[in-house]
């Protein structure tokens, strides 16, 4: 998989024990949202994010994974 990027994205995901929030400017949500779409068009599979791959320093890693 592919993923576009938006330049200047800004992506935090933050957690608590009975909720998850995704905060990400405009640019941010465009590329959420593109990625959202290519992992749609595959066969499987998932993806992840966390501080050290596009996330924001201190974000709670994000996993998004397609199911049948």
């Amino acid at each position: 998989m592919e993923f576009k990027w938006e330049e200047g994205f800004t992506i935090k995901v933050s957690s608590s024990e009975d909720e998850v929030l995704i905060s990400a400017n405009r640019e941010g949500l465009r590329s959420l949202a593109n990625h959202l779409l290519t992992l749609a068009d595959e066969e499987n599979g998932h993806f992840h994010l966390d501080e050290h791959n596009s996330l924001e320093k201190g974000s709670t890693e994000l996993i998004v994974e397609k199911i049948d």
